[in-house]
């Protein structure tokens, strides 16, 4: 592809240059991902592999990305809205801290830096996005997870509304002291956002080394194809499916500030094979409630989406251009819809949002045999807990989350359950924690991690067996 004609501006792309572009896409967003893995300092990020990077169009289009977590990329395009809202001034070299749960973010536990990327002329052209999980965020207590938060301000976590943090490439360090005097393992954050920026960068520099391989012209032409393409693949499996409306259903157990009987969470799903759409209503759940499982826009879009992609043919590219052709209908002040501040989205990434991957797969399946997936498993375990304290042997503070362990596969059509996919969100991307680095990191011993015999859900396909794990400090 190097050395391209001018004349190329605006001509299609031939089958071979798309997959090619594709490909270097998804390998810039991958360079992107292991610099944060190698540079990255908590638990959650160099050892779990929290975290996720993509790029995304000007226009707000998820592009591209690389061994990302579904939960923190499907929904990327309302952190690109919000930096244009409220930046329209701007300029290469800016970069920009997000993790406010209230403007497209997922919840106030994923940091998220954005840097726009720029070509010659000045016009902005696409957006890197690196997201990731941190270990502590100036919460009430030491932990990015408060689930039984009444509101944000018994959350305590610091909330970055999408605020500048580099102009010209320089750090604007009011926000980095203040992230450094709240947060309770400051040298482990600041070397997870510096991790952060490296890789958003590392994304700018490469994104610009292509157009000088091809030009601005034929990447804007690619992205226009592969989006296009993207929402024929899908069109084409929707119209082979029944029209019909489903409904599934998925509970969530109780907690302090839940009803007594738990939360349960309905997916409405309709399919029209006419106009090849989906339409996932999630309007038909509970208020939001004074706890931290309420849902963010972005975490109950994305949710929904995980669960119609999971029932579909799993080569469909899951891209901005396949997601035109679902819809998500969410209401303000609903659980599993859209939260006015000061609601507490602690735990958005996860629980709640679990409930409505399984029942919105649930209420595919049952349109007809070889779609739809089962249920995943309950998560949190004790042994994905977030462990805090002072470490007897150095005298210094620590925290971190573990990630020890959690099976929880679904059954498809197919296949049996992954045995180590953790969580319906996560697509299986987390990596579990390497018994001995995880002694070595945190002062506590594992006794035990082993798969129990004969505990796989019963079906066509069978469930991932339960784990059980034994740890003490």
């Amino acid at each position: 592809m190097s050395g391209s004609p001018a004349g190329l501006k605006g001509a299609p792309l031939d089958g071979a240059q798309l997959p090619i572009i594709a490909s270097r896409f998804e390998g810039i967003a991958s360079k992107m991902g292991n610099t944060l893995l190698r540079a990255g300092r908590s638990a959650p990020v160099n050892r779990a592999r929290d975290f996720s990077c993509c790029v995304v169009t000007a226009a707000g289009d998820l592009l591209a990305y690389a061994e990302s977590i579904p939960i923190h990329v499907l929904g990327a395009d309302l952190l690109v809205a919000s930096m244009k809202e409220f930046h329209p001034d701007l300029a290469p070299g800016d970069a920009f801290l997000h993790n406010s749960p209230y403007h497209g973010n997922t919840h106030a536990g994923d940091h998220v830096i954005l840097v726009p990327v720029f070509d010659d002329a000045g016009e902005h052209r696409y957006t890197m996005v690196c997201k990731a999980h941190q270990a502590d965020i100036g919460n009430s207590i030491p932990t990015t997870y408060h689930a039984e938060a009444r509101d944000v301000y018994e959350e305590g976590a610091l909330i970055f509304p999408c605020v500048r943090v580099q102009r010209d490439y320089a750090d604007v360090a009011d926000v980095v002291r203040m992230c450094q005097v709240r947060i309770r393992v400051p040298e482990q954050w600041h070397g997870d956002y510096l991790g952060m920026i490296a890789a958003a960068r590392i994304g700018e520099r490469e994104l610009c080394a292509a157009a000088d391989d091809v030009g601005w012209d034929v990447l804007e032409t690619f992205d226009r194809q592969w989006l296009d393409y993207s929402e024929q693949r899908i069109a084409s499996a929707i119209v082979q499916l029944p029209a019909a409306t489903a409904t599934g259903f998925s509970i969530h157990d109780a907690i302090p500030g839940t009803p007594p009987a738990g939360i349960e969470i309905r997916s409405n799903v309709t399919v029209s094979p006419t106009d090849a759409t989906i339409v996932v209503d999630l309007h038909d759940n509970p208020d939001n409630l004074p706890c931290g499982l309420n849902m963010t826009e972005a975490t109950a879009r994305a949710a929904a989406l995980i669960g119609v992609f999971n029932s579909l043919d799993p080569s469909i590219p899951k891209n901005g251009g396949s997601a035109r052709r679902i819809r998500v209908l969410l209401r303000e002040g609903c659980i599993a819809g859209i939260p006015q501040h000061p609601v507490s989205c602690s735990v958005a990434t996860t629980n709640v949002a679990d409930r409505i991957v399984n029942s919105t797969q649930q209420a595919m399946s049952g349109l007809r045999h070889g779609i739809g997936m089962a249920e995943f498993g309950a998560f949190f375990v004790a042994s994905s807990a977030s462990v805090s304290g002072t470490d007897p042997d150095t005298g210094k503070p620590h925290v971190n989350q573990i990630f020890l362990g959690g099976t929880a596969g679904a059954g498809s059509p197919f296949s049996d359950g992954w045995l180590t996919y953790l969580n319906a969100v996560n697509g299986g991307m987390c990596h579990l924690d390497s018994i001995e680095v995880a002694e070595y990191y945190q002062p506590l011993v594992v006794n035990q991690r082993r798969v129990q015999a004969y505990t796989e859900g019963a079906g066509w396909r069978r469930g991932a067996p339960r784990a059980a794990r034994r740890v003490r400090a």
